[in-house]
């Protein structure tokens, strides 16, 4: 099988850059579709991506956004959904539900066969929150869909890299308030490098091994959540700042008002997600070849506080070079 055109769905976001990036250099085709497209700079310089407006969620539209490609590449997700309820709300539904389901369709539709899946480590349709259980429908709709389709689907755990809104959430609050304080310290993560996570994609689309496969991308180390926060502190030359663990009462107030933002940085269903570790699974299924970079080697070019390449690297993340 030979990739000459890609749609990549959800490539506006940090992962769909990187992936982008790495499908351009390999001469692939890229078509990006974007509600706005004066907000992907970065994908917009890329020599071979092209970047349109358009509604993803219209089926019609969907359908003839694949016309023509070699591969569906779906990175679709949402982290937050103000209309709460169960299993989940409106939000959640929309992106990692009924999208799945459409854009199965719709390949079979424009005859498009292979689909690369972006899930998430612990998506569970039985899961302890809103947003694990409809990433486990989405999921499951699209295992299904192996019989007619060759699927690919991957579960990382928390992504890291220039441009993340993990660490550097972290760092934002060290650079605000006086101390950190957040319920979940005791929850687990794995975190996985961004490029790893977007090599593997690349990889995977010609590769027949990995069709009806489903594959755990995690870093090489467990950590706890006080762990990473206090990393951060570190590299950000914070050490005199306190973090401090809320109680359960106190951490689900304060996500709830946290929700209330424009861009969230925490809500309840977040705090739901981390009752469940996000770390490799005993029966997890992992990359073949698989070979993390490890956090330590990354965070700091990013992060700390004396970094001037890093600083570079964020202009030319964020210029799309």
């Amino acid at each position: 099988m030979m990739i000459k055109n890609a749609l990549l769905l959800g490539g506006s976001g940090f992962v769909g850059t990187w992936i982008a990036n790495r499908l351009s250099k390999a001469g692939v085709r890229v078509t990006i579709p974007t509600r706005r497209r004066e907000r992907n700079k970065a994908n917009i310089m890329l020599p071979t991506v092209e970047v349109v407006e358009a509604n993803i969620h219209d089926e019609a539209t969907l359908v003839e956004l694949m016309r023509g490609q070699d591969v569906v590449i779906n990175l679709v997700g949402v982290l937050h959904d103000h209309d709460s309820r169960l299993p989940y709300g409106k939000g959640f539904a929309a992106a990692h539900v009924e999208l799945p389901k459409k854009i199965v369709a719709a390949m079979k539709q424009a005859g498009v066969r292979r689909l690369v899946h972006m899930s998430a480590l612990g998506a569970d349709p039985a899961g302890c929150s809103e947003y694990l259980r409809s990433k486990g429908e989405g999921e499951a709709i699209v295992m299904a869909a192996a019989k007619d389709l060759d699927v690919t689907v991957f579960r990382p755990s928390v992504i890291f890299g220039i441009g993340d809104k993990f660490l550097n959430t972290f760092a934002r609050v060290f650079k605000l308030a006086p101390f950190f304080a957040s319920g979940g310290m005791k929850a687990k993560f794995q975190p996985v490098y961004v490029g790893d996570v977007a090599d593997a994609f690349v990889a995977c689309i010609e590769n027949l091994a990995t069709f009806g496969q489903r594959y755990e991308l995690c870093g090489p180390k467990v950590y706890t959540l006080r762990q990473l926060v206090e990393y951060v502190r570190e590299l950000t030359g914070n050490q005199h700042k306190k973090v401090k663990e809320l109680s359960d009462l106190w951490a689900y107030l304060q996500a709830g008002i946290l929700w209330l933002l424009p861009n969230p940085p925490m809500s309840p269903d977040n705090l739901r997600s981390m009752d469940v570790d996000s770390v490799a699974s005993a029966d997890g299924q992992t990359y073949p070849g698989w070979n993390p970079t490890a956090l330590e080697a990354v965070a700091p070019t990013y992060l700390g506080k004396v970094a001037p390449k890093s600083k570079l690297d964020d202009f030319r993340y964020h210029a799309g070079r």
